[in-house]
């Protein structure tokens, strides 16, 4: 018994965790997944966007940022703010209202909901009779007008919501104050457009859908004019000065309706057809807005020929003779026109026209010549082409930082120089204490460079790699190439761009250097391409190498995609990243390891058959190991070719069954239970009061080596440490498989002055096969004090303090299923924590991290960053293999998200929520990057307190849920805001198209079957509280 009890924790180790490590999400990065309205303030210059799952999202001045989640997962179907203030209310798909507010706590703006009201029928009548179709927040800041299938009105009192029934407008009241002529037709359906007065507070314009529009008198209880289309009304417009009503109709025409004080029922102008005379489809919203120049702007969506354009997604500016069909690659969801702000204003002056798509936010500068689109500091479309990878680099040199972005900035030239003209709100949170960078790796073989250092995602640079190979299609075509006379005048905008030439160019593996500039990308054919930095634009000819990983082997062949075929002459590259040379795999698997060590000017490179090591200074093959099994057929058959034999996996789960019925039977005690004496009995029982409970670890059990893809090479890792003595250190490659084997060898690079005359050589020094043969995702090797070898030239840099060579050095190997510490160079074990044993979980990614104290500066703890296949984040102490912390993260069902995350040398992470969305989060006290912002109404700063303008770290209140605490606060539980996902996991699909977006590796993951509970009961948003876990707790 005694073997199961351990000592209870140390307090002075409890206190210390409290300061290394805290758990929180801090902010989303990237476009919201399916929106579904859009809502824009002109006084708060604030920015919502609503989404399917229930979700809004305000944003502002780059940093300001808001979001919170209705308590229904319903989605969002309209979004208003309430005129002047920091209020807005949203209307759901169930027909209910909720309204929110922007409150300042403690000198930060929160949101938070205020209110949730639904209209009911009355007895008897249909659902639809309170359909709501329509709102119009009036200016009296009172009143909320509701449109309703009917064809009713309803006044819906703010903030109480509650309706107020004697200010009903029925259809009813409407038909028996219109004149005689006009009611012998039944011209009322649902109401589908709500205006109120430019001018006039006291009367709305009222659209009904079968082409009726009167102007309705709130006090008299009247109708001041009407008039009658011929056509199904789609919406209506208001011009500035009242004097002009602007309708479109479902035949894609609109009418222009002069209003006159004596003329009760309007007569239109000649209607127009922008697209006709052929059908066109409808125009569904349109603006008529002035100018000072004195020719206005008609902006409508829609309206496009059905024949030959129905399934384009458009939206036209016509100024003058100007017109320009904006050609979306989504479904258009709403778009709005930012113009003049103060109401008395005599003209509109338009300046910009923001447009919300299904997979982007696009934004047009009408003031400068040819409408150019503007470029968004934030809600970046990262799908764009579907992610495939990604790769962070923590504290970039400011030279490498200044040379990308000047390469960015050549890229960015279609771009207005308008400054962003969302600018609402003051972003509080502190300047970010160093540069990051995150790289993604995209389906279409791109390879994109963003700004992660802050709140903001925003896009650096983007690198290309399809000019290396020879396309069936030219890149730079333009998929709708248009004459400058063509009609209509469509022109693409914006990035989404989801389809590929070709799956083969798929980015797998991203490996930068940020002191040499060094670049490798890998890719889904087995195609390695190593790139420099370069600031001007050149053309050469990529050098092409070809590594036989299977050397020459009989009786395999392989039945996977080919090789992609690169050009042979001379490339034009641009300024930024060029390839130098190209070291194609043979056979032409998915690239599933990368390594770059650019001291050494050497980059290793695994697939499922084995791996290489290449010189890319003398450009040429140092060696290749292949490490395919007999038995891995399945490797030889290749992503694309999706053949699996069902016998053979049928074979392996009864062999997996029976080996786990045989050991159960082993385990069975012998022996009656119960028979322990009396007196040990209670010595016992008050053991276990003050003593700590082992966990009873499980036997992990061996796997196969006939189990596919052992060769599969996971990880590949460059070290100078002791392999083959005590007395003497060289420069090594070690890499692990799939099948729980680790390769060592030995390298002898020349020294710098005989680098180019004398080749690389390597020997292979040790073969380490793990006993339960699982995977090995990760190896690090340790100095004489513990320490995680420097990235190679960060000593050179003096940006690391030298690895100690005196002490003897620890190899650490991390498999799926148990961390284990060998020393080095004999390789005996030393330490091991089995993970798998002890919890059931398994390692999808390490790494090692470096936790620094929020109390003492110069203190911090170099440890491991694990997630496991459960969602898990843990901390794993080094050397001793000591959990530390543990964290629910991702929910276990995410297969796609745990796949995608990516861990920061600082104790931060990413991992995608949506194909489009990047959720950051963080496990360290000190290492945080969240949202702290102030919006206040014209009327709040006028009175403001100066106390309310408290600086950022007085705040406590958050934009984003998050974890950080001053140094005196308690920790308490408060409400955490998770981002909401649809009920159906089958829309995480939608915008990765394709079951290998994450390469081989991932596609191998074993997906869990059970069943996780996704729960937000809150909508306030405040500080995630950062307590961390009774005592006991953080070690199971």
């Amino acid at each position: 018994m005694r073997r199961f009890l351990r000592s209870g924790p140390d307090p002075e180790r409890e206190r210390l965790k409290q300061e290394l490590f805290q758990f929180s999400k801090t902010v989303e990065h990237g476009f919201p997944h399916q929106p579904s309205a859009l809502g824009y303030s002109p006084s708060l210059r604030l920015l919502a966007i609503g989404t399917r799952s229930g979700a809004i999202k305000l944003y502002g001045a780059p940093g300001v940022e808001f979001m919170g989640l209705h308590r229904e997962n319903n989605a969002v179907v309209q979004i208003h703010f309430l005129p002047g203030q920091c209020q807005l209310v949203t209307l759901l798909d169930d027909n209910s209202l909720h309204l929110w507010s922007l409150k300042v706590k403690v000198g930060v703006s929160e949101l938070q909901e205020e209110e949730s009201f639904t209209l009911r029928s009355p007895p008897g009548a249909a659902p639809s009779a309170t359909q709501i179709t329509v709102v119009l927040p009036h200016s009296s800041r009172e009143l909320l007008y509701l449109g309703t299938e009917s064809g009713d009105i309803f006044a819906v009192q703010l903030p109480a919501l509650r309706t107020l029934e004697d200010r009903t407008i029925s259809s009813d009241a409407v038909l028996q104050r219109l004149p005689e002529q006009a009611r012998h037709r039944w011209v009322f359906e649902m109401v589908e457009a709500l205006q109120e007065h430019p001018r006039d507070p006291n009367q709305i314009l009222i659209g009904y859908s079968r082409g009726l529009v009167v102007a309705w008198d709130l006090q008299g209880s009247r109708v001041l004019c009407h008039f009658l289309s011929s056509q199904q009304l789609e919406n209506v417009s208001w011009q500035r000065d009242g004097r002009l009503i602007v309708s479109c109709h479902s035949d894609g025409s609109y009418c222009q309706w002069p209003v006159s004080d004596d003329a009760q029922q309007l007569e239109p102008l000649p209607s127009h057809m922008p697209y006709g005379p052929f059908p066109c489809k409808a125009i569904t919203k349109i603006f008529w807005l002035t100018t000072k120049k004195g020719l206005p702007f008609t902006i409508f969506q829609g309206g496009m020929p059905r024949a030959s354009y129905g399934d384009r997604h458009c939206i036209s500016v016509v100024h003058g003779s100007q017109q320009t069909a904006f050609d979306f690659t989504s479904r258009v969801i709403d778009f709005t026109v930012l113009t003049e702000v103060d109401p008395t204003a005599a003209f509109d002056d338009p300046y910009a026209l923001v447009v919300l798509a299904e997979e982007e936010l696009v934004v047009i500068d009408l003031k400068t010549a040819g409408w150019p689109p503007v470029q968004p500091p934030y809600l970046a479309s990262l799908h764009c082409s579907a992610i495939t990878c990604s790769h962070h680099v923590s504290n970039i040199p400011l030279k490498l930082w200044e040379r990308v972005i000047a390469a960015g900035s050549q890229q960015s030239t279609h771009f207005s120089t308008m400054e962003w003209p969302i600018d609402g709100g003051t972003s509080l949170a502190p300047a970010p204490p160093q540069r990051d960078l995150l790289l993604t790796g995209h389906e279409d073989g791109t390879v994109r460079f963003w700004d992660a250092s802050g709140i903001c995602l925003r896009l650096l640079y983007k690198l290309s790699t399809v000019m290396v190979f020879l396309m069936d299609t030219d890149p730079n075509e333009s998929l709708h190439a248009q004459g400058e006379d063509e009609w209509p005048p469509l022109r693409k905008v914006g990035s989404f761009d989801p389809y590929s030439d070709d799956p083969r160019l798929g980015i797998q593996k991203i490996f930068l250097c940020k002191y040499s500039g060094y670049l490798a990308v890998a890719g889904t054919a087995g195609q390695v391409l190593v790139l420099e930095l370069n600031d001007e634009a050149a053309e050469h000819t990529v050098e092409q190498v070809e590594a036989d990983l299977l050397q020459d082997q009989e009786g395999y062949r392989w039945k996977g995609h080919e090789r992609l075929r690169a050009r042979l002459g001379p490339v034009h590259f641009e300024p930024g990243f060029q390839p130098f040379v190209l070291v194609q795999c043979q056979p032409p698997a998915v690239v599933t390891s990368l390594a770059l060590h650019s001291e050494w000017r050497l980059v290793a490179f695994g697939t499922s058959h084995g791996f290489g090591l290449f010189d890319h200074q003398q450009r040429r093959q140092v060696f290749v190991k292949c490490t395919l099994h007999p038995s891995d057929q399945l490797a030889l058959e290749g992503p694309l070719s999706r053949v699996k034999s069902l016998k053979k996996s049928l074979r392996q789960s009864f062999r997996r069954m029976r080996r786990s019925t045989a050991s159960t039977r082993k385990r069975r005690p012998a022996g009656v239970p119960g028979e322990v004496p009396e007196a040990s009995s209670k010595a016992e029982r008050i053991g276990l009061q003050n003593m700590e409970l082992a966990p009873v670890q499980r036997k992990i059990e061996a796997r196969s080596a006939e189990d596919s893809f052992t060769g599969f090479v996971r990880t590949l890792y460059f070290a100078d440490t002791y392999l083959r003595d005590s007395s003497r250190h060289c420069p090594s490659l070690w890499a692990g498989t799939n099948g729980g084997t680790v390769y060592a060898f030995s390298l002898r690079v020349p020294p710098a002055e005989r680098r180019m005359d004398e080749p690389v050589r390597a020997e292979q020094a040790k073969e380490i096969q793990l006993m339960h043969r699982a995977p090995v995702v990760g190896i690090l090797v340790l100095d004489g004090h513990s320490v995680p070898l420097p990235e190679p030239l960060e000593v050179a840099h003096d940006l690391s303090k030298s690895p100690d060579m005196q002490g003897s050095h620890q190899l650490l190997v991390v498999s799926e299923e148990q961390f284990k510490v060998f020393t080095l160079p004999k390789v005996s074990a030393k330490l091991k924590l089995k993970l798998t044993a002890l919890e059931g979980s398994r390692v999808r990614r390490v790494s090692a991290a470096h936790f620094g104290s929020c109390r003492a500066e110069d203190y911090g703890e170099h440890h491991l960053a694990v997630l496991t296949n459960l969602g898990d984040v843990q901390v794993v102490s080094l050397p001793l293999l000591k959990p530390q912390v543990r964290f629910s993260c991702i929910r276990r069902e995410d297969v796609s998200g745990i796949a995608s995350c990516v861990f920061t040398k600082y104790g931060q992470g990413f991992y995608l929520i949506s194909p489009s969305e990047f959720e950051r989060f963080s496990l360290s006290t000190k290492w945080l990057v969240e949202p702290r912002c102030l919006v206040e109404s014209a009327e709040t700063k006028n009175h403001s307190h100066p106390c309310s303008r408290a600086g950022p770290e007085k705040a406590v209140g958050r934009a984003r849920n998050s974890g950080n605490q001053s140094d005196g606060e308690e920790r308490t539980p408060g409400p955490m805001m998770e981002h909401a996902l649809l009920n159906d996991e089958r829309a995480m699909g939608i915008g990765i198209p394709g079951e290998w977006q994450w390469g081989t590796a991932s596609a191998m993951e074993e997906q869990s079957e059970r069943e996780g509970v996704c729960s937000t009961q809150h909508t306030l948003l405040r500080a995630r509280p950062g307590a961390l876990p009774p005592p006991g707790q953080a070690e199971d």
